[in-house]
């Protein structure tokens, strides 16, 4: 054993560390980014949730060591001759989580909420270099903890569960701040270099600051409902269920639209159907009701008006998503969008097009494709 540890010392590994020392942390950050991204696939599968649970119960114990490393807690013992890579496992699995976040949010087509919480991760990435201290900053710390616990929660427990609702989304939020304030707390109480360090009161307030916020963001539909997540949205010209499979037929756009399939110019012609298609992925045995929300923009008073509410149920456990279509035969011409929500009106995605009527049009690059 002793053999192994000068090994380790005087290893490539601890020297690539001491000449990188100042990206070090970034490195690591990334580096669990990555490690998620080629390993995770379904937030209900069981490699997924060991993965995840494995990772915030190793960051809560590495944030726990790393604080009381300066009280020399660990002096003359193994963690004291390695205590130098703790902040560096919190790095690692800082971004290991995040990463896992965006996976399973990237599976939505709604571009916009994968955006916003790949400029999370990004704000995370500059202010721990920006920051002098980068994250020794336990304010940061702390901070940037309870953000990725919250969410930890609010995927987890729906998944344990198979429900959710605002008033789980309520009770993970209040599990993670019962979690984090309770870690600090322990921390604070039996390391006197973070009490020199940080204010209670101030750290507690920042705390609840971000639990208010993140949930201001949830009751004004800014965050999308997790662990669901929409796969596919499209506008069709017709769809046909056959033995179990949706047979969707819509103009696909041209190629080098690569952030859409369907075009967003809808030809109409008087008297058809036009169909909006989606397949919404939710953990097995999840239950949930979801809406297609028609709106058409009003050119005349410049608004946009709620045609209808269309709903459907849809249970979890498919790869694809569970698909659903809903349609309407008396449109008018002009910018649509159908929104794809969930009865708290929760928005999993946005599916924008415009209605041409013109009996002289006809369109081009129609595909049928299977679901």
């Amino acid at each position: 054993m002793k053999r192994a540890l000068v090994r380790l010392r005087n290893s490539g590994f601890r020297k690539f560390i001491k000449r990188h020392e100042k990206y070090a942390p970034i490195i690591f950050f990334v580096a669990g980014f990555i490690f998620d991204s080629l390993t995770l696939g379904r937030i209900d599968r069981l490699y997924d949730l060991v993965v995840l649970c494995l990772h915030m119960s190793s960051l809560t114990i590495a944030l726990f060591l790393y604080n009381l490393a300066d009280d020399g807690r660990w002096k003359n013992t193994i963690l004291g001759r390695y205590e130098q890579y703790l902040p560096l496992a919190i790095q690692f699995f800082f971004g290991g989580l995040s990463s896992a976040f965006v996976i399973y949010f990237s599976r939505s087509v709604s571009l916009s909420r994968t955006i916003s919480f790949f400029v999370i991760l990004v704000l995370l990435l500059f202010a721990n270099e920006l920051l002098k201290k980068r994250i020794s900053n336990k304010y940061l710390q702390f901070g940037v903890y309870f953000f990725i616990s919250f969410t930890f929660f609010t995927f987890i427990i729906p998944v344990f569960i198979s429900e959710m609702n605002t008033t789980i989304f309520l009770i993970s939020g209040g599990v993670s701040l019962f979690c984090t304030l309770l870690v600090i707390t322990i921390i604070y109480g039996i390391s006197p270099s973070t009490r020199s360090e940080i204010h209670y009161g101030k750290i507690v307030g920042l705390i609840l600051s971000i639990y208010v916020l993140i949930n201001v963001f949830y009751f004004f539909r800014m965050i999308p409902p997790v662990p669901l997540a929409m796969q596919t949205g499209m506008v069709a010209h017709n769809i046909e269920l056959e033995n179990n499979s949706y047979h969707v037929t819509y103009e696909r756009d041209e190629w080098y639209v690569f952030w859409r399939d369907h075009k967003s110019e809808y030809i109409h012609k008087p008297g058809e159907n036009v169909y909006v298609f989606s397949s919404v992925f939710a953990p097995t045995d999840l239950k949930k009701s979801i809406y297609h929300r028609w709106i058409w923009y009003n050119d005349d008073s410049s608004q946009w008006e709620i045609m209808d509410d269309i709903g459907y149920e849809i249970t979890g456990g498919r790869d694809g998503g569970y698909r659903g279509y809903t349609y309407k035969n008396n449109v008018k011409p002009g910018l649509w969008s159908v929104e794809v929500i969930t009865d708290e009106e929760l928005v999993l995605g946005v599916i924008d097009f415009e209605i041409v009527i013109d009996s002289t049009l006809q369109p081009k690059r129609v595909v049928k494709r299977r679901f």
